[in-house]
């Protein structure tokens, strides 16, 4: 008895929070309500994306719809007036009244997105959310830079580059089709070599190239969307023949000795002097036209010979 009257007291207790329920709940219909089936779409680029926009609760019939986009700091229309806006404008189609479909989408198109309603009979009239849209664009073709040819213990870099795809790719390097560790003294297949390979740069460094390095080298490029490669190129490694460099100079050195030496001969027997007499060369003087000239025993002493003609 005491056991059945605890319970009925239990109850009138209750009854205050159920009327409010009640009443919070008749509110929550009165107020526009809107919900998404997905607020971070992830597309890749070209392919077809929906926004989701769903109206929960209303009780406008016919309640007001706009789309607007926001990116780099600007707000732009998107859907406005019953029309699809901008340059979506042809590849944008309205479903479900408040949702979007975007096909053929492109990087441009990743930005964060804005249903709006407006429902003048509900009490709370305006309801929003925001989407925000992601489009991974593939890796086009890298760029790589691989040296010829490289000294035995000599340091060679090699690059990879790639600038279109979204996110920002990672790199990876292989040689004769078989992949390169980030550390080769990770993996005791490469022991013999010492390199690093930065995955977020796309460098591989050699620290001392050996023998064993040389072959075909080739890069990937790659991220959520796809991947991409750049054409094989062949590096060579050798080994300096020091031999020859020490009979190169010394070749250098004996032809230069042998070409001094003949200049000096040739200054000794006189070939770079020029003729003189007496220590000085000896110019003949002009002579005038009808008149001779004699010269006598003394050097400079002339003596005329014959009068003018007149």
């Amino acid at each position: 008895m005491a056991l059945s009257r605890r319970l009925r007291l239990r109850l009138c207790a209750r009854l205050p929070d159920f009327f409010l329920l009640l009443l919070f709940r008749g509110c929550l219909i009165e107020a526009v309500n809107l919900k998404s089936s997905n607020r971070n779409p992830v597309v890749h680029e070209f392919e077809s994306v929906e926004l989701s926009c769903i109206i929960t609760d209303s009780q406008t019939n016919d309640p007001r719809i706009e789309w607007k986009k926001i990116q780099d700091g600007q707000t732009t229309y998107v859907y406005f007036d019953n029309k699809i806006q901008g340059d979506l404008a042809g590849r944008t189609d309205v479903f479900g009244k408040t949702s979007l479909k975007i096909r053929n989408v492109t990087r441009s198109d990743s930005a964060i997105y804005r249903c709006e309603v407006v429902a003048l009979n509900d009490r709370k009239e305006i309801d929003e959310i925001t989407i925000e849209l992601i489009v991974q664009v593939k890796p086009v073709t890298p760029v790589c830079r691989v040296p010829k040819a490289v000294p035995v213990g000599k340091v060679a870099t090699l690059q990879c580059q790639e600038s279109e795809g979204y996110p920002r790719p990672h790199y990876s390097w292989y040689r004769n089709d078989v992949p390169l560790p980030t550390d080769s003294r990770a993996n005791p297949r490469f022991h013999n070599s010492s390199f690093l390979v930065n995955a977020e740069t796309g460098t591989l460094v050699f620290s001392a190239v050996h023998k064993d390095d040389s072959g075909q080298y080739y890069c990937i490029a790659s991220n959520d969307a796809g991947a991409s490669r750049c054409e094989g190129q062949d590096m060579e490694v050798y080994d300096l023949n020091i031999a020859g460099i020490i009979g190169g100079v010394l070749v250098v050195l004996i032809v230069l000795a042998v070409i001094t030496m003949g200049i000096c001969c040739a200054y000794r027997r006189g070939f770079f002097i020029n003729n003189t007499q007496d220590g000085e060369s000896y110019k003949s003087p002009g002579k005038h036209d009808g008149v001779n000239y004699i010269r006598t025993s003394d050097e400079g002493d002339f003596r005329h010979k014959s009068s003018f003609v007149i």
